[in-house]
């Protein structure tokens, strides 16, 4: 993997850069579609490449080892093989889940036990195999297993996640770098940051992770019910700290005005379930606000759902005629609607992509932050 940074903005830490990999180019900023069972939910994989043009997805490691499991996916070539994705695909280590599934798992320093959500069936997670099992679903980007602590928690309960994610980290490393990949192509482990919302923990964090020299680093424990304005705090406090030759990934982030605020901080990677997860219960991201696409108001309003989004999805079809769809709970809808956001989430990033290279993405930033939290 390569990464090169090739414009930069003069009044914020935003920057353009372009990540290599034998998947494909990858051009940051960037949001990455979430596929966490191997699809991105309601979106055909010719859709998510043509029409909203998406470089690189997720996938979930705790989902696929539980489903379609790893002997599936070994015998199928990986996963780009077999749900036919041929861009770069990144996989969480599954750390959220056990974050998530807190009532189902017991954590200790060796790793998690944990049952699964499907069945109840009893699972270890530790940091080697979890390094083994993002081998055989072949992501070109690894993530670091990790925990992520919840919002809030005592200072205590932090520092003691901090040092069993750093220890974690060592052992992911240690196995990382004493196998290959499976399928001829190169991958790459990215760690996390951690340390929750203090400052002492995440600058702590930081020097950790960046002194590890990895291609890329990440920040995780964020955008989970802490405050935005703290959410940018600590990000800001780790962008200054990580290197700036390497890409930054803010994981599970986020709105488009946290998107916005994060890029002028320095991150370059995104991803988040909102845009498919809203657009399922008929909530659009448009370039002018948001629109809750049930409301009566929508009901004979014949103009495109988004005219400054060139996808033909957004081009093509009305407020009206979406509305009718989820009036009439027919399966379109959600398709359209997911559609609609994922197409304007790319958009909105390469737009800001375009703004740093021309000098011009402050002024805009301030104008679309404004926009993008109106409720039309």
């Amino acid at each position: 993997m390569k990464f090169s940074i090739q414009h930069t903005d003069a009044s914020s830490s935003a920057r353009a850069g372009l990540i290599t990999t034998e998947h494909g180019t990858i051009e940051t900023p960037i949001f990455m579609p979430v596929g966490t069972q191997g699809t991105v939910k309601a979106v055909h994989f010719e859709e998510l490449e043509k029409a909203v043009q998406a470089q690189i997805i997720l996938g979930n490691t705790y989902h696929l080892y539980l489903r379609p499991g790893l002997d599936i996916l070994k015998q199928a070539g990986g996963l780009h093989a077999f749900n036919t994705w041929q861009k770069p695909i990144l996989t969480d280590s599954g750390g959220y889940q056990v974050y998530s599934l807190s009532h189902r798992r017991k954590l200790t320093e060796q790793g998690v036990t944990f049952q699964s959500h499907i069945d109840g069936s009893k699972h270890l997670f530790t940091p080697e195999n979890v390094m083994d099992t993002q081998r055989i679903i072949g992501a070109d980007f690894i993530m670091a297993f990790d925990e992520c602590t919840p919002y809030p928690c005592e200072y205590r309960y932090a520092k003691n996640s901090l040092k069993i994610t750093h220890d974690w980290l060592l052992k992911c490393i240690q196995r990382f770098d004493t196998t290959t990949p499976l399928y001829g192509y190169e991958q790459i482990l990215i760690p996390i940051v951690q340390g929750s919302v203090y400052k002492d923990l995440r600058m702590e964090s930081a020097e950790f992770i960046a002194a590890q020299n990895r291609p890329a680093n990440a920040i995780g424990g964020l955008a989970v019910g802490e405050p935005a304005e703290m959410m940018y705090e600590m990000t800001d406090l780790v962008c200054g700290i990580l290197p700036k030759d390497k890409p930054r990934y803010l994981m599970g982030v986020g709105t488009p005005v946290n998107i916005l605020e994060s890029i002028a901080l320095g991150i370059d990677m995104f991803d988040c379930v909102m845009p498919t997860r809203n657009a399922r219960h008929g909530l659009l991201f448009t370039s002018e606000g948001i629109i809750n696409i049930k409301n009566q108001k929508w009901k004979t309003d014949f103009s495109p759902i988004d005219k400054n989004v060139p996808a033909i999805t957004s081009q093509k079809h009305t407020k009206a005629y979406l509305r009718h769809l989820f009036v009439v709970e027919e399966y379109l809808a959600a398709q359209i609607a997911s559609l609609q956001n994922l197409s304007f989430y790319l958009w909105l990033v390469k737009e800001a992509r375009d703004r740093i290279k021309q000098g011009t993405f402050a002024t805009w930033k301030n104008e679309m932050v404004v926009k993008l939290m109106r409720r039309l």
